[in-house]
């Protein structure tokens, strides 16, 4: 089996390309009847699945994999932990699994990268959500202590309140351009001068 496209997608860190990568490899694999199971790189695959948060995927190519398989390979079976925490929604857990286990060197980055991604994600998701929240549920939804939590929101712009421990949530301005152009506004001026005359 040739998985240069998988390394090399791995080696410059196009998480993102993961997913598709492999799951074109498995279906070119499977058309030509090679058995593949044995060899493959269902962790990363898996994970490749998670990164892009599309968890549905995931759960159908876990339910894909023979029994003897996932119990035969830690790694796996630890990936779907965090697949299993996130399809729960228990968003402290996706960080328990994620530090509960010790990834070999091939999956460490990427599960490096699909934390980040994710701590981004859940700020993002408590930016939208709330306009001020406790210290320790923020600590909570980021997989931080209180202490790492308060300086990560304090570095986004929040505030604290130390009497109330609550942190008051920096909104994000939403910028919008209104691309305009002048032509279509004197033809829409021409148009109603037209219309009321």
């Amino acid at each position: 089996m040739d998985f240069s496209r998988l390394t090399d997608a791995m080696a410059s860190r196009s998480y993102d390309k993961i997913a598709d990568i492999c799951d074109q490899l498995m279906l070119q694999i499977a058309s030509q009847g090679v058995a593949y199971q044995d060899e493959w790189p269902y962790a990363v695959h898996l994970l490749g699945h998670i990164y892009l948060n599309d968890l549905n995927s995931a759960r159908f190519l876990w339910k894909s994999i023979p029994i003897s398989i996932k119990e035969s390979r830690p790694e796996m079976a630890a990936v779907w932990k965090i697949g299993q925490q996130l399809w729960t929604r228990n968003y402290a857990g996706v960080y328990d699994a994620i530090r509960g286990f010790n990834w070999s060197a091939e999956i460490q980055d990427f599960v490096t990268s699909f934390a980040g991604k994710y701590t981004k994600r859940m700020l993002d998701l408590l930016t939208c959500a709330y306009s001020t929240i406790s210290i320790q549920d923020t600590a909570l939804f980021l997989g931080m202590n209180e202490h790492d939590a308060t300086s990560y929101a304090l570095q986004q712009g929040w505030t604290v309140d130390a009497a109330s421990q609550m942190l008051t949530v920096k909104k994000q301005t939403v910028v919008t351009e209104q691309k305009i152009d002048l032509s279509k506004l004197q033809r829409l001026t021409e148009y109603v001068f037209h219309l009321e005359h």
